[in-house]
Protein backbone atom coordinates (compact mmCIF):
# COMPACT_ATOMS: atom_id res chain seq x y z
CA UNK A 1 0.00 0.00 0.00
CA UNK A 2 1.07 3.78 -0.80
CA UNK A 3 -0.02 6.83 0.85
CA UNK A 4 -0.80 10.14 -0.77
CA UNK A 5 -1.78 13.78 -0.30
CA UNK A 6 -4.36 15.10 -3.14
CA UNK A 7 -5.44 18.89 -2.75
CA UNK A 8 -8.64 20.36 -3.73
CA UNK A 9 -9.96 23.64 -3.16
CA UNK A 10 -13.40 22.88 -0.85
CA UNK A 11 -15.01 25.58 -2.68
CA UNK A 12 -14.25 23.47 -5.37
CA UNK A 13 -15.04 20.19 -4.22
CA UNK A 14 -14.50 19.10 -0.72
CA UNK A 15 -14.14 16.33 1.40
CA UNK A 16 -17.49 17.39 3.10
CA UNK A 17 -18.54 16.70 -0.91
CA UNK A 18 -17.13 13.51 -1.28
CA UNK A 19 -18.66 12.14 2.05
CA UNK A 20 -22.05 13.07 0.94
CA UNK A 21 -21.00 11.38 -2.95
CA UNK A 22 -19.22 8.27 -1.29
CA UNK A 23 -17.07 8.52 -4.27
CA UNK A 24 -15.85 10.39 -7.17
CA UNK A 25 -13.85 10.84 -9.90
CA UNK A 26 -10.44 12.55 -9.18
CA UNK A 27 -10.61 14.78 -13.02
CA UNK A 28 -8.97 17.53 -14.75
CA UNK A 29 -5.43 17.11 -13.25
CA UNK A 30 -3.15 19.05 -16.18
CA UNK A 31 0.25 18.55 -14.51
CA UNK A 32 2.68 15.94 -16.05
CA UNK A 33 4.13 14.66 -12.77
CA UNK A 34 0.84 14.36 -11.06
CA UNK A 35 -1.19 12.60 -14.19
CA UNK A 36 2.30 9.69 -13.91
CA UNK A 37 1.53 9.10 -9.86
CA UNK A 38 -1.92 8.29 -10.62
CA UNK A 39 -1.84 6.32 -13.91
CA UNK A 40 1.64 4.83 -12.90
CA UNK A 41 1.90 4.44 -8.87
CA UNK A 42 -1.69 4.96 -7.50
CA UNK A 43 -3.78 1.53 -6.57
CA UNK A 44 -6.87 0.46 -5.30
CA UNK A 45 -6.46 0.85 -1.48
CA UNK A 46 -4.19 3.03 -1.48
CA UNK A 47 -5.05 5.91 1.70
CA UNK A 48 -5.07 9.44 0.88
CA UNK A 49 -4.74 13.04 3.14
CA UNK A 50 -7.22 14.72 1.34
CA UNK A 51 -5.81 18.32 1.84
CA UNK A 52 -8.34 21.45 1.73
CA UNK A 53 -5.84 24.15 -0.47
CA UNK A 54 -6.72 28.09 -0.70
CA UNK A 55 -8.86 28.07 2.28
CA UNK A 56 -8.54 29.09 6.00
CA UNK A 57 -6.89 26.72 7.19
CA UNK A 58 -5.37 25.23 4.09
CA UNK A 59 -4.38 21.60 5.90
CA UNK A 60 -5.09 18.09 6.06
CA UNK A 61 -8.89 17.94 6.54
CA UNK A 62 -9.63 13.63 6.44
CA UNK A 63 -8.57 10.47 4.74
CA UNK A 64 -10.17 9.12 1.57
CA UNK A 65 -9.27 5.44 -0.32
CA UNK A 66 -7.99 5.13 -4.00
CA UNK A 67 -11.42 3.29 -5.67
CA UNK A 68 -9.62 2.15 -8.81
CA UNK A 69 -6.76 2.29 -11.44
CA UNK A 70 -6.12 4.94 -13.88
CA UNK A 71 -8.49 5.20 -16.55
CA UNK A 72 -8.37 7.98 -19.55
CA UNK A 73 -10.02 11.69 -18.09
CA UNK A 74 -12.61 11.98 -20.75
CA UNK A 75 -13.23 15.88 -19.71
CA UNK A 76 -9.78 15.79 -22.59
CA UNK A 77 -12.12 14.81 -25.23
CA UNK A 78 -14.63 16.97 -24.40
CA UNK A 79 -14.77 20.33 -26.15
CA UNK A 80 -17.49 22.08 -23.87
CA UNK A 81 -15.26 20.83 -21.10
CA UNK A 82 -13.28 23.47 -19.28
CA UNK A 83 -10.78 20.62 -19.18
CA UNK A 84 -10.49 19.90 -22.96
CA UNK A 85 -7.00 19.15 -24.35
CA UNK A 86 -6.72 18.98 -28.02
CA UNK A 87 -3.61 16.78 -28.17
CA UNK A 88 -6.00 14.00 -26.57
CA UNK A 89 -8.25 11.29 -28.09
CA UNK A 90 -10.00 8.38 -26.65
CA UNK A 91 -7.56 6.37 -29.05
CA UNK A 92 -4.15 8.20 -27.63
CA UNK A 93 -5.15 9.68 -24.28
CA UNK A 94 -2.95 12.36 -22.18
CA UNK A 95 -4.31 12.68 -19.19
CA UNK A 96 -5.91 10.37 -16.69
CA UNK A 97 -8.03 10.11 -13.72
CA UNK A 98 -8.48 7.70 -10.40
CA UNK A 99 -11.47 7.34 -8.50
CA UNK A 100 -11.52 8.00 -4.79
CA UNK A 101 -13.69 7.06 -2.31
CA UNK A 102 -14.58 8.87 1.48
CA UNK A 103 -13.11 7.15 4.39
CA UNK A 104 -12.94 9.66 7.38
CA UNK A 105 -13.18 13.53 8.34
CA UNK A 106 -10.76 14.40 11.00
CA UNK A 107 -11.34 15.64 13.78
CA UNK A 108 -10.33 19.14 12.80
CA UNK A 109 -7.93 20.50 10.00
CA UNK A 110 -4.75 19.86 10.29
CA UNK A 111 -3.40 22.95 8.97
CA UNK A 112 -0.28 23.44 6.87
CA UNK A 113 1.79 25.89 9.81
CA UNK A 114 0.73 23.01 12.08
CA UNK A 115 2.22 20.72 9.32
CA UNK A 116 5.47 22.63 8.92
CA UNK A 117 5.79 22.93 12.36
CA UNK A 118 5.80 19.45 13.38
CA UNK A 119 9.32 17.92 13.49
CA UNK A 120 7.42 14.53 13.16
CA UNK A 121 6.94 15.73 9.18
CA UNK A 122 10.45 17.18 8.40
CA UNK A 123 10.85 16.74 4.38
CA UNK A 124 6.54 15.76 3.88
CA UNK A 125 6.66 17.66 0.31
CA UNK A 126 3.51 19.89 0.84
CA UNK A 127 5.29 22.20 4.01
CA UNK A 128 8.20 22.75 0.86
CA UNK A 129 8.22 26.92 -0.27
CA UNK A 130 6.78 26.46 -3.73
CA UNK A 131 5.26 23.05 -3.88
CA UNK A 132 1.83 23.16 -5.70
CA UNK A 133 2.09 19.84 -6.90
CA UNK A 134 -1.67 18.56 -6.48
CA UNK A 135 -0.77 14.93 -5.90
CA UNK A 136 2.30 14.06 -3.41
CA UNK A 137 3.16 10.63 -2.25
CA UNK A 138 3.53 10.66 1.37
CA UNK A 139 5.52 7.92 3.77
CA UNK A 140 3.54 6.05 5.69
CA UNK A 141 5.14 7.82 9.02
CA UNK A 142 4.37 10.94 7.60
CA UNK A 143 0.26 9.95 6.71
CA UNK A 144 0.07 7.94 10.10
CA UNK A 145 1.42 10.87 12.43
CA UNK A 146 -1.04 13.42 10.49
CA UNK A 147 -4.15 10.68 11.34
CA UNK A 148 -2.91 10.43 14.49
CA UNK A 149 -2.96 14.25 14.91
CA UNK A 150 -6.98 14.58 12.98
CA UNK A 151 -7.80 11.93 15.64
CA UNK A 152 -8.02 8.88 13.28
CA UNK A 153 -6.89 5.51 13.75
CA UNK A 154 -5.18 3.87 10.97
CA UNK A 155 -5.63 0.08 10.69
Amino acid sequence: MQFWLMKSEPTVYSLADLERDGRTAWEGVRNYQARNFMRDSMQPGDLVLFYHSNAEPSGAAGIARVACRAYPDHAAFDEKSGYYDQRSSPEKPLWFMIDVEFVAHFASVIALETIKGDPALEGIMVARRGMRLSIQPLSEEHFRHICKLGGVAVG
